[in-house]
């Protein structure tokens, strides 16, 4: 008799999807002895079994429902506090709605989530706020500094998910935090915490209280390597809305980036800034990212970059220099290397700039991330104004996408971006041919068919 443990015999229906690996979370057909998609021994056990949903919101179970019955009545959400967390959620927090919270380690999610229920309690009504990692001791510190200890907030340290709801159902509050997703045990469900079949069972019951109570649900998730919320992707399929929030630790600026919002609009993008005293929204979020003592110095560049739905006012710094090496570098942080390469190799070809014997650094100031094809011109701009040693004159701005023949191509939201080029006092813009302004306060507008005709406008 083999040593691997066989299931046991049972005479029900089996799904196609009837067991699960409790290494990976991969579900398969049928029982095997080793996870086809692991690789791992021994690790097949038998999904366990779904109960249905207890009715709730939007879980009716007599009958079909006219469309002409639900439909036109807007979705109000509650606002959080915090303008630019409004922003993205699209206009705040709606009841019953769940919000999966990603980033970094050290980036301010707990800072932001604490914030987050602060703003939404009150007297009559007090926030519950989960937490797994911490102690109490440690939550009541991080309120302390960042001016929450005197909101109306009840912490529990819990991990049990039955206990966690328990509490929601009991205390009803107007948000429920749950920090983090990935320390929620399941007793039924075998695996360790965080593993991907604990984190699916967690976030399924905890969907299933949102929808039951009406109680906001705010997920706090880890993070991979690669920058992906840990544990299986069906996750987001899960929740309403998921929330990235990004940034260099080390900075003061934070991004709260939406990628799926059920109730609102997709792509939005909020910006903060961390503190002592916690994360607070930018005066002026048009100028954040702009310094214009360095917009004067040959290689500095600024563009308008549509991250999402909202242009931002964006420096790009560009600097060649002569190599030493046999092999020049190609350093750029905030850019794809790749890309830069490529606008390397278009303006030796179009525009008879070598760049075969210099070092090139390409930097995105402030710690953005551009993965916008517009500002491919101020790049190039940016590294022929540095192998050049020629600025841009001051007040400009520039923006288009270049093509392999050295064309300057049209780029989407050209009125947007020209609108915040305005707000960022910029007077003088290089855009692409065809590009039209409806603002009569707006820049100047030098239209470009290549990208030859764009570097007669360094000084």
């Amino acid at each position: 008799m083999s040593a691997l443990a066989l299931p046991a015999a049972s005479h029900r229906l089996r799904t196609r999807a009837d067991y699960v690996c409790e290494h990976c979370g991969a579900r398969v057909r049928k029982w095997a002895g080793r996870c086809p998609a692991c690789g791992e021994w021994n690790c097949i056990a038998e999904a366990p079994s779904v109960t249905a949903l207890e009715p709730g919101p939007g879980r009716g179970l007599s009958g079909p429902v006219a469309l002409v019955e639900v439909a036109g009545d807007p979705v109000r959400g509650v606002p959080t506090g915090l303008r630019e967390v409004d922003r993205v959620l699209g206009g705040g927090l709606v009841p019953a709605s769940v919000v999966l919270l990603g980033g970094d380690p050290g980036v301010g999610k707990s800072t932001l989530a604490l914030q987050l229920a602060a703003g939404a309690s009150s007297v009559a009504a007090r926030a519950l706020y989960c937490t797994g990692e911490e102690s109490l001791s440690q939550v009541g510190l991080r309120a302390s500094r960042t001016g929450c200890g005197s909101a109306a907030i009840d912490l529990l340290a819990e991990s049990d998910i039955d206990s966690l709801i328990a509490a929601i159902e009991r205390s009803a509050p107007p948000l429920a935090v749950i920090d983090s997703i990935q320390t929620v045990v399941d007793a039924a469900v075998a695996g360790p915490p965080g593993s991907p079949s604990q984190v699916r069972s967690a976030v399924c019951r905890l969907v299933s209280a949102a929808k039951t109570t009406g109680v906001p649900l705010v997920l706090v998730g880890h993070v991979t390597k690669e920058g992906a919320i840990a544990g299986p992707r069906t996750l987001e399929h899960m929740v309403d809305v998921v929330l990235y929030l990004e940034g260099d630790r080390l900075g003061e600026q934070r991004l709260l980036r939406g990628v799926k919002n059920r109730f609102g609009s997709t792509g939005e993008l909020g910006l903060l800034a961390m503190e002592a005293s916690g994360l607070r929204e930018l005066a002026a979020p048009h100028r954040a990212f702009l310094d214009q003592r360095s917009l004067v110095t040959s290689g500095n560049v600024l563009t308008i970059t549509c991250d999402g739905a909202r242009p931002l006012a964006v420096e790009v710094q560009g600097l060649a220099v002569p190599t030493h090496l046999a092999i020049p570098r190609r350093t750029c942080s905030g850019f794809d290397v790749n890309r830069c390469c490529l606008l390397l190799a278009v303006m030796e070809k179009r525009c008879s700039i070598p760049f075969g014997e210099s070092d090139v650094f390409l930097n995105a100031a402030g710690g953005l991330r551009l993965s916008d094809p517009g500002v491919d011109l101020a790049v190039a701009l940016a590294l022929a104004g540095s192998r050049r040693d020629r600025a841009l004159r001051p007040g400009w701005a520039v923006f288009g996408e270049v093509g392999l023949g050295g064309e300057v191509r049209p780029v989407s939201r050209d009125g947007a971006r020209l609108k915040a080029a305005a707000a960022a006092g910029v007077g003088d813009a290089v855009v692409p041919e065809g590009t039209r302004v409806d603002e009569p306060h707006g820049p100047r507008l030098h239209e470009v068919a290549t990208v030859r005709d764009a570097l007669r406008h360094l000084a």
